[in-house]
């Protein structure tokens, strides 16, 4: 048993059991199976640590079926971090089982280093873009790797194969007279899936007085750290507070929210050696995402004469509202925009199952999770859904596509472009 597992102990013991976490767990709503819900997952960790429960695929797969959306923690009167208790959880399985070797060379080669990252998933790109994929999965090959695979390949439509990364130096990252200088966080969703969204992100910093620049930096740590290995996270988490260090930048922006979120808890992730967490400390101060930062710096836009209202509902990404407790923000950007007619979608809160990588580990409970989201929208009658988080950004327009709904899904970066500036991105 390790010291790190024992920490949490005193945690997972004021859960009191009381059982609310029932009603607003996206998982246990499809299972109905205790192991699935906050409290049973308090239970199996307490269980572990008293040496009443062995490591093994029963203690490994009701953890591993958590989304980590924290609906749990809003709705527990004593507040018990779950989210943090279920990582624990699965950092002693990985450590007393063993990581799978394709994970760690995933987290340990790839995800730090993303120009070695970009080659793997350029030929990704080219294969999927070029119908292997869909042969594969006709076949039956992809169910080989992983029972769900087969389904998951169609959640992204098609992959650029020219990144973020490669398009950058040809953006005008400058404005004539800056008012401050903005060092770009590229999450590796948008660099490598949603590349137009980070044009969209640059583009509207520099129409706002921004200069801009795109350090070299790697993945932010938060997959190796959800999926346990913990060395990994914190290797990556002192490689991006180096490189930020020795950046000149007022400020350290992403439009990833989960990146963002994640990047303010290094100083926790690196608690063990204080040191690191003072730096942690210093790097977060700086830290801040794209809504967080324009929702008041945005000027007001007249409304062409002749421009129609678009209807706009808005998904509260799970490490925006939860994490990092903004939910004002968004929104009050949104209401700025010209032509924009705001509507709040049902559950706009409530997790749309993407959850990095879980819909494709967990296609069939992501997909019951997601259709609910459609059944919302559907109601809010949106011609638009935006959102701040890639993962749920391609969630939600696999969701949209399935579902056959006339909308469409942009990230908010791309709806501000849009609505207030244009087609202003020049090379």
């Amino acid at each position: 048993m390790s010291e790190e597992l024992q920490t949490i102990y005193d945690e997972s013991a004021r859960c009191n059991k009381c059982g609310f976490c029932q009603a607003v767990c996206p998982i246990f709503d499809i299972t109905k199976d205790e192991r699935s819900v906050a409290r049973g997952h308090n239970s199996l960790v307490r269980r572990l640590i008293e040496g009443d429960l062995a490591v093994d695929q029963e203690f490994k797969d009701p953890l591993y079926e958590c989304l980590l959306c924290k609906a749990c923690v809003e709705n527990c009167f004593p507040g018990v971090l779950t989210n943090k208790i279920v990582v624990k959880g699965r950092a002693e399985y990985m450590q007393q089982v063993g990581e799978p070797k394709l994970m760690k060379f995933l987290f340990h080669k790839l995800l730090p280093d993303q120009k070695k990252m970009a080659r793997y998933i350029r030929f990704l790109a080219y294969g999927k873009n070029a119908g292997m994929s869909k042969m594969a999965r006709s076949l039956g090959i992809l169910k080989w790797f992983r029972r769900d695979l087969d389904k998951a390949e169609n959640i992204v439509e098609k992959m650029p194969t020219r990144f973020f990364r490669d398009r950058v130096h040809s953006l005008q990252l400058r404005p004539e007279k800056p008012s401050i200088k903005i060092a770009y966080f590229v999450g590796c969703g948008f660099n490598f899936v949603l590349p137009h969204c980070s044009e969209a992100t640059l583009n509207v910093l520099v129409q706002n007085g921004a200069e801009v620049v795109v350090p070299d930096h790697g993945c932010c740590g938060l997959p190796a750290y959800v999926y346990g290995d913990l060395q990994a996270a914190r290797l990556m988490a002192k490689k991006n507070i180096q490189t930020f260090e020795s950046v000149d930048a007022d400020l350290i922006l992403t439009e990833c929210a989960s990146c963002s979120s994640f990047l303010k808890e290094y100083p926790e992730v690196l608690e063990g050696e204080p040191e690191w967490a003072e730096r942690a400390e210093r790097l977060i101060q700086r830290v801040k995402g794209f809504s967080e930062y324009l929702h008041d710096k945005l000027p007001d836009f007249e409304q062409k004469g002749t421009e129609q209202n678009i209807k706009v509902a808005y998904h509260d990404p799970c490490h925006m509202c939860r994490y990092q407790e903004l939910k004002k923000e968004p929104r009050t950007l949104l209401h700025k925009l010209p032509g924009v007619e705001f509507v709040e979608l049902p559950e706009s809160d409530r997790c749309c199952g993407a959850a990095g990588s879980y819909n494709v580990l967990h296609y069939d409970q992501s997909m019951k999770i997601l259709d609910r989201k459609m059944d919302n929208l559907r109601k809010t009658g949106a011609e638009v859904l935006t959102t701040e988080c890639p993962s749920c950004c391609i969630q939600l327009g696999y969701g949209v596509r399935r579902a056959e709904l006339p909308a469409r899904v942009v990230h908010i970066s791309e709806l501000v472009q849009e609505r207030c500036y244009g087609d202003t991105m020049k090379g």
